[in-house]
């Protein structure tokens, strides 16, 4: 393999609409964290959300949160891996160079910088799971369009919701430890850690939450539900869709008036299920207003991407929407970057600003969009100066045994 065959691509190779595409969702990434963690009793007790002077203005934003971010962002981010994964075959591919063994290395060090994140700095990483479930990419690349679209729809769909219905029937989840976790005592004392600095105690909590909260258990639905975004993500790559976008506009067209609105329909029967008696407390009753999640949350994530590509054709769009593209070609820096902007205003940690006990939903939402605007800016005035992100350069100099060229002459 020669050195030309097996380097990065280079900037005009890279496919616009997936840099704005991973630029949005990143956005929703950031926005989803760092608002779930402080409307879902993680840094803040239900009491102190309550004293919010704006409460009803909190729920709102809370309610609009769930109904057109929650999971649609995730699940752009790992449609877009699956897509990632068929562009790099296909172009490796057509230069000669070996591509399973160049594959497995960056999924590898994907793995480290993901193990590294969710220990030392945010316990809600996905980098360590998209590396692991990228090695199930490599085995099912030779599977036939109608296995990977059959299987992407299913693990979607059912994967997540499927394996929850197990868990929940069969005791398999503590939920004596889950409840503990999110108890108003369990988070004054993280308030009481973050407020003396204790960066090491945090860390420890950090990595219990992920044993009760994602190791015990929900990682595996997860992995089958991300999966299965995986896999749609791939089937679309070898569809061209986006590869060749301006000529199929007029499905770009049809997906948005077609689903979006039945996904957003259907995502708020699911938010409001349970005031008209369709969904409830009961084990049937959440399952189905789950189920009504898992199917809306693909459809509402493939109006975003029709509506983004159209957009993108127009002056207006090009010129609101493209600003997102600098901050989609560093997605990894980008991603690692918002939990410190999380760490930053919710912890006091070193020169942490400490507001775990003063966030609500609104000041949440504020954050994550000044959070995501230094984003943008840093993001294109970095890429001014240099080809590759900070992270991505580290990326590709281990993936590839050479040292990328940084600066732009």
């Amino acid at each position: 393999m020669t050195d030309q065959q097996a380097a990065p691509i280079a900037s005009g190779e890279r496919i616009t609409d997936l840099d704005v595409l991973r630029g949005f969702a990143l956005f929703g990434v950031l926005l989803a964290n760092i608002v779930g963690i402080v409307v879902w009793g993680y840094v803040t007790t239900e009491a102190q959300l309550e004293a919010s002077p704006i409460r009803s203005f909190d729920r709102l934003i809370h309610l609009a949160v769930r109904i057109f971010v929650d999971d649609k962002a995730n699940t752009l981010f790992a449609f877009l891996f699956g897509l990632g994964f068929y562009v790099q075959m296909t172009r490796l591919g057509e230069r000669g160079a070996g591509f399973s063994g160049l594959y497995a290395r960056r999924l590898v060090i994907l793995m480290v910088i993901g193990l590294i994140h969710i220990t030392f700095i945010w316990f809600w990483d996905i980098l360590h799971l998209y590396a692991f479930l990228g090695f199930g990419l490599l085995l099912v690349r030779k599977a036939s369009d109608r296995m990977i679209l059959f299987g992407g729809i299913i693990l979607a769909v059912f994967g997540r919701l499927g394996f929850s219905m197990i868990a929940e029937l069969s005791g398999l989840y503590d939920n004596g430890a889950y409840d503990a976790l999110w108890s108003d005592a369990a988070v004054l004392e993280r308030q009481a850690l973050s407020a003396a600095g204790d960066y090491r105690a945090l860390v420890q909590d950090f990595w219990h939450v992920n044993q009760v909260d994602y190791f015990k258990g929900p990682i595996i639905g997860l992995a089958f539900y991300t999966f299965g975004r995986f896999l749609l993500g791939m089937w679309v790559g070898r569809k061209q869709w986006l590869h060749r976008a301006d000529d199929f506009l007029p499905g770009f067209r049809n997906v948005l008036l077609i689903a979006l609105p039945l996904g957003l329909g259907l995502e708020v029967l699911n938010q409001f299920g349970a005031d008209i008696g369709l969904s409830g407390e009961s084990v049937a009753g959440s399952f189905f207003g789950e189920f009504l999640h898992m199917v809306a949350t693909p459809l509402i994530a493939a109006g975003y991407v029709s509506g983004l590509v159209l957009a993108l054709r127009t002056g207006w769009g090009a010129r609101l929407f493209g600003v997102l593209a600098p901050v989609g070609r560093m997605a990894l820096t980008n991603y690692v970057m918002q939990s410190f902007i999380i760490g930053f205003t919710l912890f006091g940690i070193g020169p942490g600003l400490d507001l775990m006990s003063q966030a609500t939903a609104t000041s949440a939402m504020a954050i994550a969009v000044a959070g995501f605007t230094f984003q943008i800016i840093f993001s294109h005035f970095w890429l001014k100066a240099f080809h590759f992100g900070p992270l991505e350069w580290v990326w590709r100099a281990l993936t590839y045994g050479t040292l990328p060229t940084m600066r732009r002459t």
